[in-house]
């Protein structure tokens, strides 16, 4: 098995935080809710980073993790990652020319395995609609607690929802003032038409210095007066 070191999953304080609320989220899903796609409606908006981030924060909670990247098309993960040995990807595996035991890695997190998507096939989605990615996921559900797949955006082609039918739950990323209402609605309608719950949106890229919403001052000001109030009629 080879061995990949995965960069940049460093996280400050408040991208912490928020990865810890969304593996709550997830956690109380349901214990059936095991494969979850993750899609975006168009690319850019931060999908591989929140999904993968996600499948390190279920590690280091003590989940055991397999994280799937599932875009066959154009694939950036591999390039952002230091890896170690020979190994093949999912493309290896989905067209017959690789074993399960090929394609998974293992990183840094001793909770976290990682299967990348391997070589750009002709045929993404017909390899993402065959028997062996169904065969794949069903004998993951045995060996780990959770599979991250990162799809490719809804909004550009049709792969994230061949892998759907596959999945327990889907989430949708969508990044701040990036994506119209319509366009987002037209994304979710396609993940439902496949049949796969969807657990929510993730929306990411929020420019927290203008958004005081989501900012420490609003949350202070607002909380700790809420609560000085309730705790002062109290007595």
């Amino acid at each position: 098995m080879a061995d990949v070191v995965l960069k940049n999953l460093e996280k400050d304080y408040r991208s912490n935080e928020a990865y810890k609320t969304l593996r709550t989220n997830i956690e109380f899903s349901g214990s059936d809710k095991k494969a979850i796609v993750f899609t975006s409606c168009t690319p850019n908006e931060g999908k591989s980073t929140v999904s993968l981030s996600l499948a390190d924060s279920l590690a280091e909670g003590g989940k055991r993790v397999l994280f799937v990247d599932a875009d066959l098309r154009k694939s950036v993960l591999m390039g952002r990652h230091k890896v170690s040995g020979n190994f093949k990807g999912l493309s290896h595996f989905l067209s017959g020319q690789a074993e399960v035991r090929e394609i998974i890695l293992k990183t840094q997190n001793p909770n976290l395995y990682v299967t990348f998507a391997g070589v750009i096939p002709p045929n993404p989605s017909e390899l993402l609609g065959n028997n062996r990615f169904e065969a794949f996921l069903n004998g993951a559900r045995k060996a780990y607690d959770y599979i991250i797949i990162d799809a490719p955006p809804l909004g550009s082609v049709i792969d994230a929802a061949v892998v759907a039918k596959n999945c327990d739950a889907s989430v949708l990323v969508v990044a701040s003032q990036a994506i119209s209402y319509k366009f987002a609605r037209v994304v979710k309608e396609q993940l439902e038409k496949a049949g796969c719950p969807i657990l929510g949106v993730v929306l990411n890229k929020v420019d927290m210095k203008q958004n005081k919403y989501y900012g420490n001052k609003y949350y202070n000001k607002y909380y700790g007066d809420y609560y000085g109030k309730y705790g002062h009629e109290d007595k």
